[in-house]
C-alpha cells in the first residue's frame, strides 16, 4: 500500500505550489517595415523581414 499524507495540504501551501503554473503571453514587438505586431527574434508573417532585411518572400492573400 502506498504511503499516505499525514496532515492536509493548506489553501495556502497548495496555492502557493501552482503560483509558477500560470501562462505567459508572447512578447510581441511591431515591425520595422511595416509596422505590424509580430512575436520577438521571428520573422514578420505580414511582410517577410527580419531585422530590417527582406528574409520570406511573402504572398499577399487577395479575397
Amino acid at each position: 500500500m502506498p504511503p499516505q499524507p499525514k496532515r492536509k495540504k493548506s489553501k495556502s501551501s497548495r496555492n502557493q505550489r501552482r503560483a509558477h503554473d500560470f501562462l505567459t503571453p508572447p512578447n510581441l514587438v511591431k515591425c520595422g517595415t511595416c509596422g505590424e505586431m509580430h512575436i520577438h527574434h521571428t520573422v514578420c508573417a505580414n511582410c517577410g523581414s527580419y531585422n530590417g532585411r527582406q528574409v520570406v518572400e511573402v504572398e499577399k492573400k487577395t479575397n
